[in-house]
């Protein structure tokens, strides 16, 4: 390595770390003042769980748990944090895929607590190893430690989308690597859930707030409050920049339910078709990445796509390791079997013109998929299919330019199904999604009728959409997006220094009262009250 490229990287890591410290400091000032001004109570606490979210810095998710438990010490809810100190041999964003493998950076992951946590009640869990759990565990294979349990809980169900997230692929290699990974994992959750379960015992809480629910810390504290009857909340960002969506459901599965009156008016639909105007030019963020830096719009490019073809079906897929996958995979083992099932659809129509689009997201720096769609195409030879067109990942052109010559679109679980059937486009899924069972796009209810309703549709000429899919994908989008997205932007911007991490904003402590917010009155109801944890139409 150059001399030049090592001084960049000592400076450049000398100006991240000098940056956090700034941004604890804030943290801290803010912490001080939620502990002067907490009110004190006797009712029984919320916990809070999040150690999925962030090591150094502070990223969305970490940020939404922390005001939102100021918020409730404010109101005069006791408020404990279940916090990491050392109590994982291996957690998520710590893992190590060396061999052998460095340990997780504990230090600067509980100096951010610190500074986080400050005057917060907390109950700090260690890792405490069980000679008689390593003895089950040894010499297990693969598919024995994906379906091991120990006295009574689904470990391997539990950190299995973790092990997929972590190594960035949905088949799992039989290399010491996965296999110790996968171990490591069940004797942190194992060690982790009964710390947990003497928590809630010591606290008697009246609900658990976690991340996501899906990797595999939260998932493990999520089944053993569950397992106690206790309600559980978790929650994920949000569609919009700075939001949030909590629900005490899956929150990775998003669910909605849209009352059958809600209707849009002519603000909100004007104020959806911005949204809509920005997106189909790719200008938009999730969790603070911009996955598309360009969306080329080219006509005579796509024309030049279907000459000698009469028709074209675009196949938009999903990464394959997203933690929205498990909930996804009903009709098909996983997205990969399904584009099998594509390329072989592909050979009876050869007047057709399949073009299969890989989502930009495989590629992202740090978050490459190391099982892609690119490496599929590769392995199937899709380059040999005359009527089989293949986009990836890098090649940023615009999906939307592709769904509107489209005679039909397919899909897996991806957004831009609902965004087709805005535009009116017949949209066929493959796999359960936020927005499938609202009645916007075709999703048939087995594999056998997924397969004959793709073949009614190809050999038709011309497709009838009902004129309700795209007013339901319509109202479920608004929904989506100004309703159950609840903004944290009054509080938050980003940090300068990581992409999706942010830092706070000038605000008074009185700001996170629910009387001021309707964020905190949306989370607090919903919390505290049984509620929804949608936004009310007036506070729009």
């Amino acid at each position: 390595m150059a001399i030049k490229e090592l001084v960049s990287r000592a400076q450049n890591k000398v100006k991240v770390s000098q940056a956090h410290h700034q941004n604890d400091r804030i943290w801290r000032k803010l912490a001080d003042k939620v502990a002067e001004k907490a009110l004190p109570s006797a009712e029984a606490p919320v916990v809070f769980f999040d150690a999925s979210t962030r090591l150094g810095g502070v990223s969305l998710n970490g940020a939404y748990s922390v005001l939102t438990s100021w918020s409730m010490r404010l109101q005069g809810v006791p408020i404990v944090r279940f916090v990491c100190h050392k109590g994982m041999t291996q957690c998520v964003l710590g893992t190590s895929r060396e061999e052998p493998p460095k340990a997780p950076p504990c230090a600067t992951c509980m100096r951010q607590s610190a500074a986080l946590f400050k005057g917060s009640e907390t109950y700090p869990f260690q890792f405490n190893p069980d000679a008689e759990l390593d003895q089950a565990l040894e010499g297990l294979g693969l598919e024995e430690l994906s379906q091991f349990s120990w006295q009574g809980m689904p470990f391997g169900e539990l950190v299995l989308p973790s092990v997929r997230w972590i190594l960035r692929r949905h088949n799992l290699q039989t290399d010491a690597t996965t296999l110790r990974i996968l171990r490591e994992y069940i004797r942190s959750a194992w060690s982790l859930a009964d710390q947990f379960r003497q928590m809630l015992e010591k606290y008697q809480p009246r609900a658990v707030v976690v991340f996501n629910g899906m990797q595999y810390p939260e998932a493990t504290a999520r089944w053993v409050a569950r397992s106690q009857g206790l309600r559980v909340i978790s929650h994920e960002v949000g569609l919009r920049p700075f939001t949030a969506f909590f629900t005490d459901g899956d929150a990775t599965a998003y669910p909605l339910r849209i009352p059958v009156d809600f209707e849009l008016d002519d603000a909100q639909n004007a104020r959806l078709d911005e949204y809509l105007s920005q997106r189909f030019k790719g200008q938009f963020k999730m969790a603070g990445v911009q996955f598309w830096p360009e969306m080329e719009q080219d006509a005579a490019r796509f024309e030049e796509f279907k000459r000698g073809f009469s028709e074209v079906i675009p196949v938009f897929t999903n990464v394959i390791f997203d933690t929205s996958q498990p909930h996804a995979n009903t009709l098909f083992e996983d997205m990969f079997t399904w584009l099998d099932e594509i390329l072989a659809i592909s050979k009876r129509h050869p007047r057709t013109l399949f073009v299969i689009r890989a989502h930009p997201d495989e590629i992202r720096k740090g978050k490459a998929s190391e099982e892609s769609v690119t490496s599929w195409a590769e392995s199937k030879q899709v380059a040999a299919y005359p009527n089989v067109r293949f986009i990836p990942p890098d090649e940023f052109i615009s999906s939307y330019d592709l769904i509107r010559m489209a005679k039909l679109v397919l899909v897996y679980n991806s957004t831009i199904g609902l965004e087709a059937s805005i535009l009116g486009k017949p949209v066929l899924a493959a796999g359960k999604s936020r927005y499938s069972g609202a009645d916007t796009v075709w999703f048939p209810p087995s594999l056998e009728a997924y397969r004959l309703h793709l073949e009614g549709m190809l050999n038709q000429y011309e497709i009838e959409t009902p004129q309700r899919f795209a007013r339901n994908a319509r109202r479920f989008l608004f929904y989506q997006l100004y309703r159950s997205s609840l903004s944290f932007e009054a509080f938050l911007e980003e940090d300068g220094v990581w992409a999706g991490y942010v830092k706070p904003k000038d605000f008074d402590w009185q700001s996170l009262l629910p009387a001021n917010s309707s964020t905190m009155q949306a989370i607090s109801d919903g919390v505290l009250n049984d509620g929804n944890f949608i936004l009310p139409q007036e506070d729009l």
